[in-house]
């Protein structure tokens, strides 16, 4: 005869109660937060409306009346403050994404070079990493921006590779596809999902097994072979925009302002240093017996740095280069010192025709709060993954 569970406990609701107490002050928490943001709202607005100055979001729909020197997607001064701010919004995007990636590439590559038995390599990675950690982001910046408008050849006299990639005062202009290039990437996405799951594979087996297979080249060529057959999908169209040299400036192609790579280059040269450092501590904290034993089963450096140190010290990486990444997000915002249009230049300037200051900074808050907590929903997934291997 089975025996029935055991019932379950009715909560007591009493203030001796740890939960319920718990429970108590997060309302009243809850709560004040509320009553403070009301009385701040509420104040703000009467005060505003003593001086005679208007308040509310209608602005978004007029006109703005000005130019955006960079965008991402096509934009007229015609057009409304609305649509200027969200060309700012994905101009920081932009920067945040691509900076994030080159800042993982780099701080990864210079934080496993820390520990390079070449004592050239370590001393140049570890001079890399103490000079641009301790000089402050803004001076990096503008040493950046005078390296991209002053030393540069001017764009009549352009660098030039292959006479199909140019680098000068006026940018860094490259060839790109005139048709079928959202079909090359759409393929280019699915390839990246294939070689994901095709790591995910090779794992499994290894740990299963102990058989280890090629973790670089086949997910390169999984994306490749997808992204060619985006191309043939789309009619395998064959024309493209190749920038040419001109009598004055370089024509055609997709142009990379100095702005751009100004902020580009000086957020990933400035983060990837500290990600550097992450990442040596990580492979730190993995004790000295798991090298010893990998290599008592014959892994060279490079297979044991890949299969054994790096997969055991990412539960230690990830929490801070989570950190990273939004500092790098956040530091974007000094981009306005250097002329690139983010969203907080756009705000400005928003802020400057329409008088509308509460607002725009209010949309400036909102956009960093959303990428911030968007990226720290992403990393602290990606952290449960790497704690449930762990176990």
């Amino acid at each position: 005869m089975k025996s029935l569970p055991p019932p379950v406990p009715k909560r007591q609701w009493s203030l001796n109660s740890r939960a319920t107490r718990g429970l108590l002050f997060q309302f009243v928490a809850l709560v004040l937060i509320a009553l403070g943001i009301w009385f701040l709202a509420h104040n703000t607005q009467r005060n505003m409306a003593a001086r005679g100055i208007q308040s509310g979001f209608d602005f978004l729909g007029a006109s703005a009346g000005f130019d955006i020197g960079e965008t991402v997607i096509a934009y007229d001064p015609s057009e409304s403050y609305g649509k200027a701010i969200w060309v700012g919004v994905l101009n920081t995007l932009k920067v945040a994404a691509l900076g994030i990636v080159f800042t993982t590439i780099l701080g990864v590559l210079l934080g496993v070079g820390r520990f390079s038995r070449n004592g050239l390599v370590r001393g140049i990675c570890y001079g890399y990493v103490e000079l641009f950690r301790n000089v402050p982001i803004l001076l990096q910046l503008l040493m950046w921006y005078l390296v991209f408008i002053e030393i540069l050849p001017p764009s009549n006299e352009a660098w030039n590779v292959a006479d199909l990639f140019f680098l000068s005062k006026g940018g860094f202009s490259f060839p790109y596809p005139t048709a079928g290039l959202g079909a090359v990437v759409a393929g280019a996405a699915v390839g990246l999902v294939a070689g994901w799951g095709w790591l995910q594979w090779v794992q499994k087996r290894f740990e299963a097994t102990g058989r280890d297979g090629d973790r670089l080249w086949t997910p390169i060529a999984l994306i490749a072979a997808f992204a060619v057959i985006g191309w043939v999908v789309s009619g395998m169209p064959s024309e493209w925009n190749v920038p040419e040299q001109l009598v004055f400036m370089v024509d055609g192609g997709v142009a990379a302002t100095p702005e751009f790579m100004t902020i580009l280059v000086g957020l990933v040269m400035y983060t990837s240093a500290f990600v550097a450092e992450v990442v040596r501590s990580g492979i730190q904290s993995v004790s000295r017996g798991q090298d010893e034993a990998a290599a008592a089963l014959g892994l060279n450096p490079r297979q044991k740095m890949k299969l054994v140190v790096l997969p055991q010290a990412m539960r230690v990486i990830v929490p801070p280069l989570t950190n990273q990444y939004l500092n790098l997000t956040k530091n974007s915002s000094l981009a306005v010192a250097i002329g690139y249009p983010d969203v907080v230049s756009i705000a400005n300037t928003t802020i400057n025709q329409s008088g509308r200051a509460v607002e725009c900074i209010a949309i400036i808050m909102l956009v960093y709060l959303t990428t911030s907590l968007s990226t720290s929903l992403l990393m602290n997934w990606y952290n449960q993954r790497v704690a449930i291997k762990e176990r």
